[in-house]
């Protein structure tokens, strides 16, 4: 009898630590199992660098999604920033996506400010009002070398 509860406790123990290793690939590899809570948009700017995928896309300092791709239109010579939203929360169509800087020399993210229309761009759209991202060394160098 007394190596049968050994013998169970270990058992239990195994599923335990499983249940807890399933959880962890599951939450750190952003695996979705019950439905997409996101919706996809996009957004065209002159100049994303530093920017990169995986970063957040926030909205009065609060993170409303990700960047899940970037790739440059050979067309326009833009680069076109796919974004994943949160399905809660709903983009007037004269919405501004800027890229900024988390501090002085931080990673960058995509701050979103609402407008004031009330038609919401539907999934799949595009925000068309963007600002790109600040190049220090341009300013730095136009500072310096500058009459």
């Amino acid at each position: 009898m007394k190596k049968f509860t050994v013998e169970m406790a270990v058992g239990i123990f195994m599923v335990i630590g499983f249940l807890c290793f399933v959880y962890l690939s599951v939450r750190l590899g952003d695996v979705r199992l019950f439905g997409d809570p996101t919706y996809a948009l996009s957004a065209r700017f002159n100049s994303v660098s530093g920017l990169k995928e995986g970063d957040l896309v926030e909205m009065a300092g609060v993170k409303i999604g990700t960047v899940r791709r970037i790739e440059l239109d050979t067309e326009f010579y833009q680069a076109v920033v796919h974004l994943e939203i949160q399905r809660s929360v709903r983009l007037q169509e004269d919405s501004i996506a800027s890229i900024r800087t988390a501090g002085i020399i931080g990673s960058k993210y995509i701050d979103v400010s609402p407008g004031g229309m009330e038609d919401f761009i539907p999934e799949g759209g595009e925000i068309f009002e963007t600002q790109s991202a600040i190049n220090l060394e341009q300013l730095v160098s136009k500072y310096i070398f500058e009459n």
